[in-house]
């Protein structure tokens, strides 16, 4: 299955592709509401707010694999709305690792990061950096998402 291929549910049931996204700059993020990481909401809204007209967004992806997130997708909303005031488009809650991963989590396992290191998700906040070209670019949970390596290639890529 190719990334454009893999369908996305988000919080409040919509279904779409990831191919709706084809054409933008997307950072996949694996969120979790109790995560000590959780504060990197702040950055990733705010990415959203100076790049989404440009042809970026963020992409939510709320799991429970590292045993820190919320039970129900309302919880979730409610959470990352009032605490963080998160515009962008969160998906519902996924799993990011093992046997049952969610299938764009499959592909994405294949990227490397700057280590040359692939394979499943290390922690919460893992980052993803999506080009309109397909090329994925990854971030380990503790790189924020304001570093100038995620800002550079977002910047060098937007469509807009």
């Amino acid at each position: 299955m190719t990334l454009t291929e893999i369908p996305l549910t988000r919080l409040d049931g919509t279904v779409e592709r990831f191919a709706d996204y084809a054409d933008k700059v997307v950072l996949v993020v694996n969120v979790a509401s109790r995560c000590g990481l959780a504060p990197q909401y702040e950055q990733l809204e705010e990415l959203q707010r100076t790049y989404g007209e440009r042809g970026f967004t963020v992409l939510g992806f709320p799991s429970n694999q590292f045993a820190q997130e919320l039970k129900s997708s309302d919880d979730i909303a409610e959470y990352c709305s009032t605490t963080w005031g998160v515009t962008f488009p969160m998906m519902e809650k996924t799993k990011v690792n093992g046997g049952k991963k969610h299938p764009l989590y499959v592909e994405l396992h294949r990227a490397k990061d700057s280590s040359g290191l692939a394979g499943p998700v290390v922690w919460n906040f893992e980052k993803f950096l999506v080009l309109p070209s397909g090329e994925v670019h990854r971030f380990r949970p503790t790189t924020k998402p304001d570093d100038p390596a995620i800002i550079d290639l977002i910047e060098a890529n937007l469509p807009n």
